[in-house]
């Protein structure tokens, strides 16, 4: 029933798109496919806004951050409830209006127009491109995650995931992926990119509206149930008070009698360990080999919390004659190990770092981090671009601020709570958020439900990814192809090329997120403060002060995606995980807007203005 329901909607994203198809079939190709002819109106251009923030990094990251550091994460995302103020407040009337005075597509487009500067132009596509493509990983990752929950226990989709198994067992890259995420991925990079193509931007902001509904009206249900189900949010903080961190173990598996032939325990068993106290969930597949009772040595998961430990239990298969051995000692968290109420308390548990997951300092960061690295994100800058009038940016600054209130604090409430009823998810915290919509209409006794609300953070994934596609296309199409390569280049050539652009861009993403990082959320973080980094200083300094120069703009963007990439590397030496080094406890964010703001200023006073004629076109008569 869940499967059904999901593929309803999923018919109706696509059927949205024809109509969207068919409604631009007669405007000229570029403005609508990029920009919808720049005519979005109050609610289409809310919620289109509101859904592409919204992104998988919402609704799959997001969550699994929630659960696995607690309810400190309402003080780091605290600062999202302000961003469209922010965000559309500094740039966004201005932006428009200088989008239409250089007649400009794309931000790269109208960057190179304000300084009439091919290098300005395109060292802004690049830095685009760039850290665009990890924000589709992203989403695309979350959108593999979300299909391979809703389909597991479907016996054609087992079939399939065996079939894809054996066919890429070798393969470099390829072969080293889990197949059931392969083959999800596959299908969520084939629909995403067949109906962005086909569709443009109109159909991306049309099911953007949809997708901003489905994506409200989930969280609102979700958060009626869950508070239900775990007998009010006192009830839940109690228990969550006394939970203390898993422990992270190697096992081996171990049957009483050899097996016939090879049993098989999928990723996510649970198991009591030998003795019948302690319990373990698999953190990967193991095999014990046909005439064998042991298997190889494989990762999983202590439970360490007695409450939670005594719940398993009751799932366990009293008859089932396998067993766990432990095979290292069990390693707790950096921060949190043994410690009870850190699920309730700042700074949160982390399993590598001994200061915990959010300090002052960092916490204070995150809240400039969100708003003005919102402000610089050229997907958002886009949508500035195609609102209609001023009345229509004004009230969607309140509609928007107002809906992400709706979302994310339901959010840390329903995400916390799910320790409680979803113990177990650090082996695969991505998923927490398809899951627990799975457990939640399950013990509702409503299982079709499950589709619908596994739509919400699929709804914010695809609104993302679309919006993403498009903007690398895009870059490449607009401000490359036809800006520098072939500037007489014909419509029906651009449409060819770009529909070449965005399926390779979508294929290419596919490939570089068969192996991602354990927390999605980190992709998104990286490529929020690379773009931030990039736009945000230099986007106010070329709308707002005319003695701005091509040299500061190429210096003030490369300067601060340079801090990002050398800070994330540092983070990553140290680590060797996909971290951020934190200088002085802040986010690299806040350091690259500093290096940024002084290069802009003393590259621009001590290298020649632009003319006065292109200041005159951007800033009036009256400016010098």
């Amino acid at each position: 029933m869940a499967l059904i329901s999901f593929g309803i909607y999923l018919a109706f994203v696509f059927l949205l798109a024809l109509l969207a198809n068919r409604v631009g079939k007669s405007k000229p190709f570029v403005s609508e496919y990029f920009l919808g002819s720049k005519s979005i109106g109050l609610w289409a251009f809310a919620l289109t806004y509101a859904a592409t923030a919204a992104s998988g990094g919402s609704f799959m990251g997001f969550p699994s951050l929630i659960y696995t550091h607690g309810w400190v994460l309402a003080w780091w995302i605290a600062g999202y409830m302000v961003v469209p103020m922010i965000a559309l407040g500094l740039l966004a009337k201005r932006l428009n209006q200088v989008g239409r005075i250089a007649g400009a597509i794309t931000i790269p487009e109208m960057l190179r127009h304000r300084f009439n500067s091919q290098m300005v132009g395109n060292l802004a596509t690049f830095l685009v491109v760039f850290f665009m493509f990890f924000f589709l990983m992203a989403q695309f990752k979350a959108g593999a995650e979300i299909m391979a929950t809703l389909l597991e226990g479907v016996p054609v989709y087992q079939k399939l995931v065996v079939g894809v198994e054996s066919a890429t067992a070798g393969l470099p890259w390829i072969g080293n992926a889990r197949a059931d995420y392969l083959l999800c991925l596959i299908v969520f990079a084939i629909s995403v990119i067949v109906y962005t193509t086909f569709g443009g931007f109109r159909a991306v902001v049309w099911t953007d509206v949809m997708q901003g509904i489905v994506m409200g009206i989930g969280v609102v249900v979700m958060l009626v149930l869950v508070i239900s189900q775990v007998g009010g949010l006192g009830n839940a903080t109690r228990q969550l008070d006394e939970m203390t961190p898993p422990k992270f173990v190697s096992v081996t598996i171990a049957s009483e009698a050899p097996v016939e032939k090879d049993l098989r325990l999928p990723r996510g068993e649970w198991l009591l360990v030998k003795g019948g106290y302690e319990v373990i969930r698999l953190g990967s597949a193991a095999t014990i080999p046909a005439k064998s009772e042991v298997s190889a040595p494989v990762d999983a998961l202590l439970i360490t919390t007695p409450a939670e430990r005594d719940r398993v239990k009751r799932r366990i298969d009293a008859d089932l004659k396998i067993t766990a051995s432990m095979a290292s000692e069990p390693k707790g968290y950096a921060y949190g190990e043994d410690k009870k109420g850190v699920y309730v308390h700042a700074p949160g548990p982390h399993r590598i770092n001994p200061a915990g997951f959010l300090g002052v300092m960092l916490a204070l960061s995150f809240f400039a981090f969100w708003n003005f690295s919102g402000a610089g994100q050229p997907s958002y800058m886009v949508r500035q671009m195609a609102f209609r009038d001023t009345p229509t940016l004004r009230r969607s600054m309140v509609m928007v601020a107002f809906y992400f209130s709706l979302i994310y604090f339901p959010l840390v409430i329903i995400f916390t709570c799910a320790r409680i009823l979803l113990p177990g998810m650090e082996i695969y915290p991505d998923r927490v958020m398809p899951e627990m919509a799975n457990v939640l209409t399950q013990n509702a006794g409503v299982p079709w439900l499950a589709g619908l609300l596994v739509a919400a953070p699929f709804a914010a994934v695809m609104s993302s990814v679309d919006s993403f596609l498009l903007l690398v296309s895009s870059g490449v199409v607009r401000d490359i192809y036809q800006e520098s390569i072939n500037p007489k280049a014909s419509e029906k050539q651009i449409k060819r090329l770009t529909y070449i652009v965005t399926v390779s861009v979508g294929v290419l993403g596919v490939f570089a997120v068969l192996h991602p990082p354990e927390f999605l959320q980190d992709l998104i973080v990286f490529a929020s403060a690379g773009l931030g980094a990039c736009f945000l200083m230099p986007m106010i300094f070329a709308l707002y002060w005319p003695r701005t120069t091509p040299a500061a703009m190429a210096a003030g963007m490369g300067s601060g995606g340079l801090v990002i990439l050398i800070l994330y590397l540092i983070g990553y030496l140290q680590t060797r995980e996909f971290q951020e080094y934190r200088l002085f406890d802040l986010h690299p964010f806040i350091w690259s807007v500093i290096v940024s703001t002084l290069c802009l200023y003393f590259v621009s006073r001590s290298t020649p203005a632009i003319s006065i004629t292109l200041r005159e076109r951007f800033f009036g008569k009256e400016q010098k």
